[in-house]
């Protein structure tokens, strides 16, 4: 094994797919809204948000190292191109096509579709987030509400060479610069989210969950990343302290606590000793799996067939999805990739 290898031996990777299949099934609840299922949509939504907690931990960690990696800012970049924008614009264009075969509304405004395109692929799916049409008898119209975190992951991409810039300047002290930006962005989401609360506003709370109000999940995971030996070593602790303080980030005023302790849980079940679980062998699926999952759902429903069948209709949008995803990996994501990049040496 060598020695790039032995750093990614950990699994990142098993983590990547759970969690997008948790987002998943947060949502067939959240938009099939079907009678009595108001429970399990507060319950799956508690783990997806959690999920999407650890997808951005998971990325300062990644994200950080492939820049530490890389030679230039030009290599960095376009290992980060290759790697997201590919499939989401994929998966943006072929929502639009569809809407345009099988939607009239949306063949008679062709402007609000190109909106739409413009909006969707520079990353602000905020500003034009339906398709004439498209979805609109359905709980949310919204033709993939997943796609927010995306936006958020490229300005981790832009503020990382950044971020390491300053930490340099920082020296010794480069980790107290990070915990600074963790206490920052925790004022940030909690005090427009509390204003936000209490003025019944939406557009706060939405802002509360946005740069930098997401950082300290992301320098949480810097952190995770930079102390991979340690946890290797005493992975039992920091499994244990993140269980606690990702427990009592739950209780009130905790939630300052979670980012730190659910990067130190991740990272301890990530390094902890015993299998692998490489679930990267045969593709790295989990992208697509988040990518194409809230377009497929909203398909679904549109149809009627949950109220048809809403087992059999969820079983139909999770089998979709993961047919789309090995679709997507194949054709789209490992075509892109370097040669020598992990998941494509590991897929074969």
């Amino acid at each position: 094994m060598s020695s790039s290898d032995q750093a990614r031996s950990n699994r990142f990777d098993t983590m990547r797919l759970v969690f997008a299949i948790a987002v998943m099934v947060a949502h067939i609840f959240m938009l099939s809204d079907l009678p009595g299922s108001r429970p399990y949509q507060q319950m799956s939504g508690i783990f997806a948000e959690l999920s999407i907690r650890g997808f951005f931990i998971l990325s300062g960690g990644l994200v950080y190292a492939s820049w530490l990696r890389s030679r230039s800012v030009g290599q960095y970049a376009a290992k980060r191109v290759r790697r997201l924008y590919p499939v989401y614009s994929a998966i943006v264009i072929a929502c639009a096509i569809a809407a345009l075969i099988f939607a009239p509304e949306a063949r008679a405004d062709l402007g609000a579709v190109g909106k739409y395109l413009l909006a969707n692929l520079v990353f602000l799916n905020f500003l034009h987030p339906d398709l004439p049409g498209v979805f609109e008898g359905n709980r949310f119209s919204e033709v993939n509400g997943a796609l927010w975190t995306i936006k958020i992951e490229v300005m981790f991409y832009i503020a990382v060479p950044i971020l390491v810039w300053m930490m340099g300047l920082f020296g010794r002290f480069k980790f107290a610069l990070l915990v600074l930006i963790y206490i920052a962005a925790e004022v940030w989401r909690a005090g427009f989210g509390h204003i936000g609360a209490e003025q019944n506003s939406g557009l706060l709370i939405q802002l509360s969950r946005q740069l930098p109000g997401q950082m300290s999940f992301f320098v949480a995971g810097i952190f995770m990343w930079e102390f991979r030996a340690l946890m290797r070593e005493k992975w039992w602790m920091f499994s244990l302290a993140g269980l606690t303080l990702t427990s009592a980030s739950f209780l009130p005023y905790g939630e300052p606590l979670c980012a730190a302790g659910w990067a130190a849980l991740i990272g301890g079940i990530a390094f902890s000793p015993g299998p692998e679980l490489n679930a990267a062998r045969f593709g790295d699926f989990s992208y697509g799996i988040y990518s194409a999952h809230f377009p497929i759902i909203q398909l679904v429903i549109a149809l009627g067939l949950f109220q048809v069948t809403p087992f059999g209709a969820a079983a139909i949008a999770v089998i979709a999805t993961f047919i789309i995803a090995v679709f997507c990996w194949n054709f789209v994501e490992k075509p892109f990739l370097a040669r020598s990049n992990w998941y494509r040496r590991q897929s074969g």
